[in-house]
């Protein structure tokens, strides 16, 4: 939904020994909601698994919270505004806490992305997956129900600096906490493809395809999940994104080893 900024980016994977991304074409505005927390694109498996959590954390939290949603605050601001219509005052301040933590995480993650900051807090990428795993850890371990708002808005904030770091997939834009910008490009990009004969259009199309897919099955299990084990549904994404976490570290250590197959300088 709308916290996010659409597009083609244009750039290549990183190759082996470097690990900046450049090429970044910039429409009017775009400037302004892009963060540069994350300086590599994402490879396809990583991406359609973020989505997957971005899927299964709003159907947690709006099956075992009242109908509350973690990511998708169009949702939120449009259920609390029709119960404030309707005087139903509890339900509608249910939906401010996720909504007012989403705005706090965004910015959270562009205050990171500063060169000021960037320069004291080294790997913010795995910060950010840390930060997003403990919280999910600490809702599926913490006995007794928690607070009022306290565990979607927890789960806002975390998913906030999620959708703000990871932007970029094989060189095509996309969200991997919300959908409708995903499917709004692969409508673009199909049209593109099939009508204006542009071949370089079928890549955006498969890619974004596979996220969505991703993103519907992460809801699906997060739906069936959290009915049968209620909040210990949490421990599912916080173990995927564990394995999200070892898989960067491990590729991050790929692209800085030296290339042992090149001699030595001299």
């Amino acid at each position: 939904m709308a916290m996010e900024s659409y597009g083609l980016v244009a750039g290549h994977p990183a190759r082996r020994g470097q690990l900046r991304y450049s090429g970044h074409v910039h429409r009017a505005g775009q400037a302004l909601t892009e963060t540069k927390i994350r300086s590599r694109p994402e490879r396809l498996p990583v991406g359609m698994l973020l989505a997957g959590v971005g899927g299964f954390l709003d159907a947690f939290t709006f099956v075992g919270y009242h109908g509350v949603f973690a990511n998708a605050q169009t949702g939120n601001i449009v259920l609390l505004g029709v119960d404030a219509q309707a005087e139903h005052w509890r339900d509608a301040l249910l939906h401010i806490p996720p909504i007012v933590t989403f705005v706090l995480g965004v910015g959270l993650a562009h205050m990171i992305a500063e060169p000021k900051i960037r320069a004291v807090i080294r790997r913010p990428t795995r910060w950010v997956l840390i930060a997003e795993i403990v919280v999910l850890v600490v809702v599926a371990a913490v006995p007794g129900r928690a607070p009022f708002g306290v565990v979607p808005g927890a789960i806002s904030f975390v998913s906030a600096a999620q959708v703000s770091t990871f932007r970029s997939l094989n060189g095509v834009k996309y969200t991997s906490t919300i959908s409708t910008g995903n499917l709004r490009d692969l409508t673009a990009g199909f049209v593109k493809w099939r009508v204006g004969h542009d071949q370089a259009a079928r890549h955006q199309v498969a890619i974004l395809a596979c996220i969505i897919a991703a993103f519907a099955a992460g809801a699906g299990i997060g739906g069936l999940c959290t009915r049968l084990i209620h909040r210990l549904a949490a421990w599912v994404p916080a173990a995927v994104l564990v394995v999200v976490l070892v898989t960067l570290v491990m590729e991050t250590w790929r692209l800085e080893r030296p290339d042992e197959s090149q001699p030595d300088g001299g």
